[in-house]
């Protein structure tokens, strides 16, 4: 014997699905791993991996290794809410605070005994394979330093 359903029990069983798709957080583009395009020779490299956190959050990890070798690997947790969080693993920092701009655009603080040291623009290309990066350093008075540069970040495939 075969059943049919109406359009009315249809339309119940597709608001259902529907309701429960939406309930759940969409994905952010960012979380993967992204490399940073540069032309420094082995073994300078620098990976930045966004994981989701608790729900709406995000855990960013940097593993970096300078032009002599040496490896570091530091990390942070964020709510995009602009609140400081805890930064671990990178003795010039203490906390990052990440808050949304735009659907594309982020702005990153970071600081260091309760003072400004750096801000960052993250910007993510429309195509969501690149992550434009701007760096303002800060000097103790909170005034923007010369030292203000640019990187480019490719995602790993």
């Amino acid at each position: 014997m075969r059943r049919y359903l109406t359009w009315g029990a249809l339309a119940t069983v597709i608001a259902v699905l529907t309701a429960s798709g939406s309930a759940q957080a969409p994905s952010n583009p960012r979380f993967g791993r992204w490399k940073i395009k540069s032309d420094a020779p082995p073994p300078t490299s620098n990976i930045m991996t966004y994981e989701p956190y608790s729900g709406k959050g995000m855990k960013i990890t940097i593993d970096a290794v300078n032009k002599d070798g040496v490896a570091t690997k530091w990390a942070y947790n964020t709510m995009f809410d602009g609140k400081d969080e805890p930064l671990y693993g990178n003795p010039g920092t203490d906390t990052g605070s990440v808050r949304i701009v735009s659907d594309r655009i982020n702005e990153i603080i970071y600081k260091k005994g309760g003072k400004v040291t750096q801000v960052l623009t993250n910007v993510l290309s429309p195509d969501g394979d690149t992550i434009g990066v701007m760096y303002m350093r800060m000097d103790p008075e909170g005034k923007v330093t010369k030292s203000v540069t640019f990187a480019t970040y490719e995602r790993i495939k």
